[in-house]
């Protein structure tokens, strides 16, 4: 009678070694992908913008486009027209961009902060469980019922309590647009900053209670300075997400390129005019239509910029807990 072959379990263990090394393989082939389609796709954009606006370029001088204060660019059929090769200059879109922004952060940044410290540290469990879900419901309403809030409510009480007082305010205005943004990204700002905080080890809130601090010293001296590198992170997140917004924009502010700082009048963004270019029967190789990639680019720019500097802030300011 024939013996049965005994296995070895060395082999096992080598051929187990060997299926385990090919799935990480596989597994790390497959992150690298992921990455590089998600680098190749930030390259493709800045491509498409980079190719289309050098086109505009070859049109309008980059001068003109930088720091010329009039945008008009509606473009006459005829070359004997009046104004036949319309106004590009970008800086009265810009500063009508950072004044909604600006306002929008103005309401945003104390809301979303104190509902963060509030959820963070003195809310109940119960209460927490309430108020958390309805904050981040307003980050799931879709921009273009916030639109329809700004234009058709807050708009007109503006209008109507300027005109009260002896203001002129226009029918569409930077302030109600800035206004309902702000409300927007409220819920932005709270979770992050309330997730920042939450992440502060709990020995150092122990240890300020136990030299005698009050629970809004610890705040004030302890926590906030900790948490200041994901606070600000997520400010700055919010703002990049005002600079980008459009519906509220076009519904409330309008499409009116005035260079004014007064919150009272009509402004538009870039983002804005962008959608306003893109639409209609225009050409596509128009400077009109080209001006679109100039202003993508230069929103993508100023982006960049503020991502870049919030790192660099991030970075700064960062402590490391034990």
């Amino acid at each position: 009678m024939t013996a049965k072959a005994q296995s070895n379990p060395t082999d096992f263990i080598i051929n187990t070694g060997n299926r385990t090394k090919i799935g990480e393989s596989i597994l790390k082939l497959t992150m690298i992908l992921c990455s590089l389609v998600a680098v190749g796709v930030t390259i493709g954009i800045v491509l498409s913008l980079v190719v289309e606006a050098i086109e505009f370029f070859k049109k309008i001088p980059i001068t003109e486009f930088l720091f010329s204060t009039e945008w008009s660019p509606q473009t006459a059929l005829r070359t004997d027209q009046v104004a036949a090769e319309g106004k590009f200059g970008v800086i009265p879109l810009f500063t009508g961009t950072l004044l909604i922004s600006a306002i929008a952060m103005v309401v945003a940044t104390p809301l979303g902060l104190a509902s963060a410290i509030f959820l963070a540290e003195y809310a109940s469990k119960r209460s927490r469980d309430v108020i958390k879900p309805m904050l981040e419901i307003l980050a799931g309403i879709p921009t273009v019922v916030y639109g329809f809030f700004a234009a058709l409510t807050v708009a007109p009480f503006i209008r109507w309590t300027g005109s009260s007082v002896g203001l002129e305010v226009a029918s569409e205005s930077a302030l109600a647009a800035g206004l309902v943004m702000g409300i927007m990204i409220v819920p932005l700002i709270s979770s992050l900053s309330d997730d920042v905080i939450n992440a502060v080890p709990q020995a150092m809130r122990d240890a300020s209670m136990g030299l005698g601090a009050t629970q809004a010293e610890t705040i004030r001296q302890v926590i906030l300075p900790a948490a200041i590198p994901g606070i600000a992170g997520s400010l700055l997140l919010a703002a990049s997400r005002a600079i980008g917004e459009t519906m509220i924009v076009v519904m409330a502010a309008g499409l009116a390129a005035n260079l004014t700082a007064n919150p009272l009048d009509a402004v538009t963004t870039i983002t804005a005019q962008i959608v306003a270019l893109l639409t209609g029967d225009q050409e596509f190789d128009s400077a009109k239509t080209l001006s679109a990639f100039a202003l993508g680019l230069l929103l993508f720019m100023a982006t960049l910029l503020l991502n870049y500097f919030s790192l660099r802030i991030v970075k700064k300011y960062r402590e490391q807990y034990d």
